[in-house]
Formats: C-alpha cells, sequence, structure tokens
C-alpha cells in the first residue's frame, strides 16, 4: 500500500473514531431520550465504520501505530474544540508534542 493512501485511511479512520465517540457523548448527556437513543446508534454505527476501516486495509496496523495515534491526538483536539468548545491546555498540548514526537519515532527510525 502507498504511504498517502495508508495515511489517508488512517485518518479517516481517526476521524471516525473521534467522531464517533463525540456523537456517543452527546447521546448520554442529552435531554430527549429519542435524541439520546438515536445518537448512541449513530455513535455505534460510526465507530463500526471505523473498525472496519481500521482493520481491513492488509497492513502491519503496529508499524502505523504511531501514525494512527498521532492522527486520532489531533483530530480529537479539533473534533473537542468544535463540538464542545474546550481548547487544550498547556499539558494537553506538552503531551500531544510527546505524541506527535513518538510518531515520528515510530513512523521514521529504522533500526
Amino acid at each position: 500500500m502507498k504511504p498517502l493512501s495508508a495515511f489517508l485511511i488512517l485518518l479517516l479512520a481517526a476521524v471516525l473514531e473521534a467522531g464517533g465517540d463525540a456523537i456517543l457523548r452527546r447521546g448520554l448527556h442529552g435531554h430527549d431520550l429519542t435524541v439520546r437513543l438515536g445518537l448512541i446508534i449513530a455513535g455505534g454505527l460510526v465507530l463500526t465504520a471505523y473498525g472496519v476501516t481500521v482493520n481491513l486495509p492488509p497492513w502491519d496496523f503496529g508499524r502505523l501505530l504511531g501514525v494512527y495515534v498521532a492522527l486520532f491526538f489531533v483530530v480529537a483536539q479539533v473534533i473537542n474544540r468544535a463540538a464542545f468548545g474546550v481548547t487544550p491546555t498547556a499539558p494537553v498540548l506538552l503531551g500531544g508534542a510527546l505524541i506527535l514526537s513518538g510518531a515520528l519515532v515510530m513512523t521514521f527510525w529504522r533500526a
């Protein structure tokens, strides 16, 4: 699989996972029971799509895990800001920098 294709699939998986989590969160903390149930079901479907997306390609996921975790961190922070109005704090940003650093090590270090 070409690196760009793998990156785009991992990006899609991160959007589906973080998005599905956000949808479930909205469903769990909503007020109207019908809306809550709809969001919980929708979140479950989105998370299922994530599982299929990340596990269907024939790749060494362990090798790509660093890229995935970094993408998930970035996407989760964007969704957290956009959907819930939460701006990352200094400790979150520092931890994120460590996550991104680890992803670079896992991706580019050739032993």
